[in-house]
């Protein structure tokens, strides 16, 4: 009985990534998720810079920025089930070499489509890249206690690499060129890939059946597509656009088609039976209207920081800080917390807390009020990153241990698309209560009054070339519209995540803490072990 229970032990240890070295594991993984979510906004500041050196096209630089997420997003579920079956581990090191040498071009690059090439590239490393974290953090941390405090671990991480980004990026474009904020991704990827092959440890899924190639291109190509006409929305485009319309359309079809492939099939690439569970299909609706609220309100509030108070963009990202420090304190409670309120509980209130940072933060007007704006941005990240931890935590400890990589794959393209549906519904929501109010300014012709109501920024060009009381009045009111804009902005937001609130109310009330139970093999098969060694 004693050698059984030694050797259970023993292979529990093993399965979980050697006992004390599985915290080393976890720093191994928090430096790959920083990595990716610092190159997912470190461009941003140098678009100017990019813009000057390479001279793209409007439609090209649009693709230098927006590649890298697109790509990322549409390969998610491919690479998150490859790892299943080839080994997670094996797609991590992949991802890591790829995204090295994807770094090197793009920083070297010498034309708008060679940037376009490398920064494809470096979305597919970094799909490679982070269903296989979760999926590895999945496995090296069997027991729920320990693996919810390396979630908030983890997630913290990623709101870091998130503000990180566009500082990181402003510092080496004041010292260097543009193409440093690619280059410092290599040493730091020639240090990962080697401390990785020798500290993570392999895992695979049960390897049952061949693996589904058709349905994976169709789960990338949907994806691919759906996206890609979320982001044309959210970037202006037409619904009666055939260049918006056509992507969402033939994306759904594919999808509906990769949804009934999976059913029909003995061995399906993803387990669809998964959102069959209430903890598991509500935590993936959750993170979509979590991220839905975010990314929608940064971007807004981005705008309105820079062009109604005027400050810097070194200014605006400081503004943003507390918003990141406050998601990290959540991150770093947020295992403590799940424990003693459990996730309905912590779920709920995450949401209803964002829900009220937001409707603080309408009684922002046209004058700085740094204390309000101080107290919205903290009570948003925190509330925020509690939802996000919340719903994390209960769709990965939901998931089966073979089906890992595809559950983290599920999870982080309901990140993406959430991020981009906020940007194309927020986006339209915000246009929708700016442009009325520019119509009938005194003085200003009605096609100037038109081009001023697509965007603020758009707005102060055309005051600028009116001039004179007219520029004057069209800036003035094109600011009041934009705060109005903002307001109505918010009060949905509101709606939105009071919604998520309630759907959180399908949560686990409690959290189940027992260790998973690994299986010893049997003693034919551990002599037919022994003798194929």
């Amino acid at each position: 009985m004693s050698g059984t229970t030694t050797a259970a032990a023993a292979l529990r240890r093993r399965a979980a990534g050697a006992g004390a070295n599985r915290w080393v594991v976890l720093v191994v993984l928090c430096v790959s998720l920083l990595l990716v979510a610092v190159d997912a906004t470190v461009l941003h500041v140098a678009v100017p810079a990019v813009t000057e050196d390479l001279k793209p096209g409007g439609m090209e630089l649009l693709w230098i920025v927006d590649v890298y997420p697109l790509v990322c997003a549409s390969l998610l579920i491919l690479f998150g089930t490859l790892g299943d079956r080839i080994g997670r581990r094996r797609v991590l090191l992949l991802g890591y070499a790829l995204f090295g040498v994807a770094s090197g071009l793009a920083a070297l690059a010498d034309s708008a489509q060679i940037l376009i090439v490398a920064r494809a590239l470096l979305g597919v490393g970094g799909a490679m890249i982070m269903p296989a974290t979760l999926s590895i953090l999945r496995q090296v941390f069997p027991d729920r206690r320990e693996r919810a405090l390396a979630i908030g671990i983890w997630s913290a991480v990623a709101a870091v690499g998130a503000a990180v980004g566009p500082l990181l990026g402003g510092f080496l474009l004041e010292h260097f060129w543009w193409g440093s904020v690619f280059l410092v991704n290599i040493p730091l990827m020639l240090v990962s890939l080697p401390v990785g092959r020798l500290l993570l440890p392999e895992s695979k899924g049960d390897g049952k059946g061949p693996w589904d190639v058709v349905g994976a291109l169709m789960a990338a190509a949907g994806l691919f597509g759906v996206v890609l006409g979320v982001k044309r929305l959210g970037s202006g485009g037409s619904l009666g656009s055939l260049l918006t319309v056509l992507p969402l359309v033939v994306g759904a079809a594919l999808l509906v088609g990769f949804v009934r492939r999976q059913r029909r099939r003995r061995y399906p690439l993803v387990d669809l039976t998964m959102f069959a569970r209430p903890a598991f299909s509500t935590s993936v609706g959750c993170i979509v209207l979590a991220m839905l609220a975010l990314v929608g309100l940064e971007l807004i509030a981005a705008q309105y920081l820079q062009l109604v108070l005027g400050l810097s963009p070194l200014e605006t990202g400081l503004r943003l800080l507390p918003l990141t420090f406050a998601a990290m304190a959540a991150g770093l409670a947020g295992a403590r917390m799940l424990r003693r309120f459990g996730p309905r509980r912590m779920v709920c209130a995450g949401f209803c807390i964002t829900a009220f940072a937001v409707v603080l933060l309408t009684a922002l007007g046209r004058t700085d009020d740094w204390p309000l704006m101080l107290s919205g941005f903290v009570l948003l990240g925190f509330g925020l990153e509690t939802t996000l931890f919340g719903a994390y935590e209960s769709m990965l400890s939901e998931a089966p241990q073979e089906q890992a990589g595809g559950a983290a794959a599920i999870g982080e393209t309901s990140y993406q698309l959430g991020a981009g549906i906020g940007i194309a519904l927020l986006g339209t929501v915000m246009n929708a209560a700016y442009a009325p109010g520019l119509s009938g300014v005194p003085g200003v012709p009605a096609s100037a009054s038109a081009s001023a109501g697509h965007s603020l920024g758009e707005a102060y060009e055309v005051a600028a070339q009116l001039g004179g009381s007219a520029g004057t009045a069209l800036r003035h009111a094109a600011r009041d519209a934009f705060v109005h804009g903002l307001h109505v902005t918010l009060l949905v937001s509101a709606g939105l995540l009071l919604l998520g609130a309630a759907m959180a109310l399908r949560l686990p009330r409690v959290m189940q803490c027992e260790p998973e139970q690994v299986e010893l093999p049997a003693p034919r098969d551990a002599a037919e072990s022994r003798v194929s060694v």
